[in-house]
């Protein structure tokens, strides 16, 4: 269900996009609107779409609160860069300790 909030904090459901289908409700992460939820076409990014655009939530009043989210956007993406090297440092590991082993294994059998 799309929710619209047409800046009297009144919320409509169905709304509709120029193309007749009924808005995708969204979350912007962009520097300037982080977390910021909008209406919009539900093929976005398909030939067919259309350029349904509407905010939900108010503008970021606050300056310190678009430094705090891009701030923990950071971290967060940064986190998940760490969990995916580390990911890939433990397989490699694994790998290296199965050679390890099969090579141990194919010298006791051969000598």
């Amino acid at each position: 269900m799309a929710l619209e909030n047409d800046g009297a904090n009144e919320v409509n459901e169905q709304t509709m996009c120029m193309c007749g289908r009924i808005a995708a409700m969204r979350t912007a992460w962009t520097e300037n609107n982080p977390g910021r939820r909008f209406l919009g076409c539900s093929y976005y990014g398909r030939p067919d779409a259309c350029d349904y655009f509407k905010w939900v939530d108010p503008s970021l009043l606050h300056p310190r609160y678009k430094s705090v989210m891009n701030g923990l956007l950071r971290n967060a993406n940064r986190e998940g860069v760490l969990e995916k090297e580390w990911k890939r440092t433990v397989l490699y590991h694994r790998i290296v300790l199965a050679i390890v082993v099969l090579v141990a294994v194919l010298v006791h059998y051969v000598l």
